[in-house]
């Protein structure tokens, strides 16, 4: 749930709000973010919702170009202050905790023009006074932060793929952009530590969409796309938030291709010192991958899908309307990977859900009745809690999402919630798995 409607008083200070103003033809049916699920007006009423339908801990975001008026100063617009505070307060008095992210996809237009965004290191100083500001401001109530969601969806959306602004395609820039982000966590990190101490209740982490990489065979040239895919898709961002430190292996082949970030030691320094407390994962599909048709020798640009290809598994399962590969077995393996190679950190599902698109077609009675989603869940949370019997340290699971939400570039194209949302008349109602997830939660038991 974002809350789009303040960005009209506030206008285009959001790159994605500057996105649609100059081609909008991007957005899916032409749907922009000031056409949302007016959380900004209606969130006394839409957290009542959320509480019924189950949902105790909810995970938001403060967004950066509304908070800050200033961004060298970091001071502060006081209405968003003030509407900050109260949806904290109101979160708070209807028994739901507030899990608080700080970068979704986030960047002040403003600082993207004139700096590059995260191509800046200057960006990640503003950025980590931003957080600094944030945690003054509502930390006394709000235990439990996130530096970033989804980093790796920066870098394929602005910088690889051309599916967010700035629309770039330069694979040694995304790997700057990459540390750069890395960097601008571990000095929030700091600023975090410094201000609460680092055995305080109070708790930092990141949200990271992990996908693992599955080779298409056990074939060696198959292994080894594998290998690097899951080197730059998760412990490319897993190994510094936990570890410290980037994999030794991904910085030898990036040294050795010449695109490797530049770093100082002090910079370094930094990131070894402070890392994250907890971890949030977003999972929602595995990721199939073999050995490249066209050798990564070859005379080419250098990105970092020259190592793969991808692979489509025979006769897998689907969400179609998505796109995605549905293999809740996945879930089980990152819990192991966590549990064996990071220590066992604290960790939890901070997002996994389906999205569809007409859901009005299975609406009965009133009710949506989203029997594939409560399928979905059923069967991730089977996984998870294997995951968790052999030991690895999960704490929860956070279902994507409470209200059908706009999402970036695709709009309304798939619904994800537990509420329903009409965003002509904005009634929201309780989806069939809205009522199953409030049992599930009560008892917290999976029959």
């Amino acid at each position: 749930m974002y809350h789009w409607e303040i960005l009209l008083q506030r206008q285009l200070r959001y790159v994605f709000d500057y996105w649609y103003s100059i081609d909008p033809k991007a957005f899916y049916q032409g749907v922009g973010p000031d056409t949302a699920s007016n959380f900004y007006n209606d969130y006394k009423s839409d957290l009542k919702l959320m509480r019924e339908a189950g949902i105790k801990n909810l995970r938001t975001s403060i967004q950066w170009s509304r908070l800050i008026d200033d961004f060298e100063e970091a001071t502060v617009n006081q209405d968003a202050v003030d509407f900050y505070n109260n949806v904290i307060d109101e979160m708070l008095k209807d028994g739901i905790t507030p899990y608080i992210n700080l970068c979704h996809f986030d960047m002040p237009i403003e600082l993207q023009k004139k700096y590059g965004g995260f191509e800046s290191k200057h960006v990640t100083d503003l950025y980590a006074k931003f957080a600094d500001r944030c945690f003054e401001l509502f930390g006394d109530r709000v235990k439990n932060w996130f530096t970033f969601n989804e980093p790796k969806v920066i870098l394929d959306g602005g910088y690889l793929y051309k599916f967010h602004y700035p629309l770039k395609v330069d694979g040694p820039l995304a790997v700057q952009v990459g540390y750069n982000i890395n960097l601008a966590s571990a000095k929030a990190i700091k600023k975090f530590h410094e201000r609460f101490g680092k055995d305080s209740e109070n708790k930092i982490g990141i949200i990271l969409n992990l996908t693992p990489a599955y080779p298409a065979s056990q074939e060696k040239e198959d292994l080894e796309a594998a290998e690097f895919a899951n080197l730059w898709c998760d412990d490319m961002f897993l190994d510094p938030a936990i570890k410290g430190h980037y994999p030794k292996k991904l910085v030898e082949i990036l040294t050795r291709e010449g695109v490797i970030w530049d770093s100082t030691p002090e910079e370094l320094e930094l990131l070894k010192e402070n890392t994250i407390d907890q971890l949030g994962v977003n999972f929602y599909q595995p990721f199939r991958v073999q050995a490249p048709a066209i050798s990564p020798k070859s005379l080419q640009d250098w990105m970092p899908d020259i190592y793969w290809d991808n692979f489509e598994m025979p006769g897998r399962v689907m969400n179609v309307d998505k796109g995605w590969e549905i293999y809740p077995k996945a879930l089980y393996d990152i819990a192991i990977n966590i549990r064996d190679n990071y220590g066992n950190i604290d960790w939890f599902v901070s997002e996994n859900g389906m999205g569809v698109s007409r859901e009005e077609h299975f609406m009965k009675d009133g009710v949506i009745q989203d029997d594939y989603r409560i399928n979905f869940i059923t069967n991730h949370l089977k996984e998870l809690y294997k995951g968790i019997q052999a030991g690895s340290n999960c704490h929860g699971y956070f279902v994507w999402t409470g209200i059908d939400c706009w999402s970036w570039a695709n709009a309304y194209r798939n619904r994800y919630g537990l509420i329903s949302n009409n965003i002509h008349t904005q009634v929201k109602t309780l989806k069939k798995s809205g009522h199953w997830f409030r049992k599930l939660s009560d008892t917290n038991t999976l029959e």
